[in-house]
């Protein structure tokens, strides 16, 4: 039996009945225990198509997992996920995904023209064009060893390689936490824009909070092993207020509304609160950033997880269960 193809089938049958041709990434009830304990449990979410969504989280939260997960490095211990309706690892999913570590693996001794060159060969769907003006955007040459180029010059090559891939889906681990945020940022432009006019989905971890804010639409926040907030950043936001001080210090009744996290001495002092109804925003209520989300929920633990329903996925148990019956019986 041809294990691609089965796979294959199975991931077009799932598309089909979940509905899941609008999604990048979906995972239901997803798991993985090690030796010394779960790193990432009972986690449910869909990233839409399209997006650029930030992947957020303390270190040893679980994103590292995740992404292991989503790229058939590590298998899950419980639930499933699918990749554009797939199994990971399947040919189908593997042609449509590109994965770009904080390692960056290259080989040093090729030239940048070859190692576009072995991008070219290894891709069938390579885009020559994407790939050198990734790499002429930032004045890297053509004919420089690898070993010879800067970080920031490496790490443009590397961008060049999985953008000329032509993936949909692109997942990014920290690749560029060791840049100077000039770089960052230039390069944060670069994805954004590459990501806008080819329609990719982008799945980026970082620790950069305030950059984030500058290329994501969609967030993914994971702690202590657990999915804590999913969703469009505008959904997210618009949940939540940031409640301030008046002029003799007081502050707003919290009650009907949830207190998520009370700041003072580090950003905009204020009480972060989860909104039991929409508000009008204005006097003492304003919208927080992504920033200030982020880090009160990662200061929270005990604060109930939120899944905007732009994040939601429906019971797929069954279809689970189909595709595993049809494999046996096939």
């Amino acid at each position: 039996m041809d294990h691609a193809a089965t796979h294959h089938g199975s991931g077009t049958e799932f598309a089909r009945t979940a509905g899941a041709g609008g999604s990048a990434i979906e995972a239901q009830g997803l798991g993985k225990k090690y030796r010394r304990g779960w790193a990432l449990r009972d986690v449910s979410f869909r990233l839409p198509a399209g997006r650029v969504c930030g992947l957020v989280g303390p270190n040893g939260a679980g994103k590292s997992t995740l992404l292991g997960l989503a790229t058939h490095m590590i298998r899950p211990t419980t639930g499933d996920l699918r990749v554009f309706g797939a199994a990971p690892g399947s040919t189908e999913s593997v042609l449509r995904t590109a994965f770009l570590t904080q390692e960056k693996p290259l080989f040093r001794r090729f030239t940048v023209a070859e190692t576009l060159r072995l991008g070219r060969e290894l891709n069938p769907r390579w885009d020559q064009a994407v790939a050198e003006g990734i790499v002429h955007a930032g004045q890297v040459p053509m004919g420089a060893r690898i070993g010879t180029l800067s970080g920031g010059q490496r790490t443009r090559v590397a961008f060049a390689l999985a953008f000329g891939k032509r993936p949909e889906l692109l997942i990014l681990d920290e690749p560029m936490s060791d840049l100077d945020p000039l770089v960052r940022r230039e390069l944060m432009a670069t994805l954004r824009a590459e990501a806008a006019e080819h329609g990719t989905t982008v799945l980026v971890s970082s620790h950069m909070l305030s950059e984030l804010e500058f290329i994501c639409d969609f967030l993914l926040v994971i702690a202590d092993g657990g999915l804590r907030l999913a969703g469009e950043v505008t959904e997210l936001r618009a949940a939540h207020a940031l409640f301030t001080a008046s002029a003799d210090g007081s502050y707003p009744a919290v009650a009907p509304h949830r207190l998520i996290d009370s700041r003072s001495g580090d950003g905009r002092p204020g009480l972060l609160v989860r909104l039991a109804a929409p508000i009008q925003y204005g006097g003492q209520a304003e919208p927080p950033t992504l920033e200030e989300l982020l880090l009160a929920y990662l200061r929270s633990p005990d604060a109930p997880a939120l899944i905007a329903p732009s994040a939601r996925v429906g019971d797929i148990h069954d279809i689970i269960a189909h595709d595993r019956t049809k494999a046996v019986t096939a």
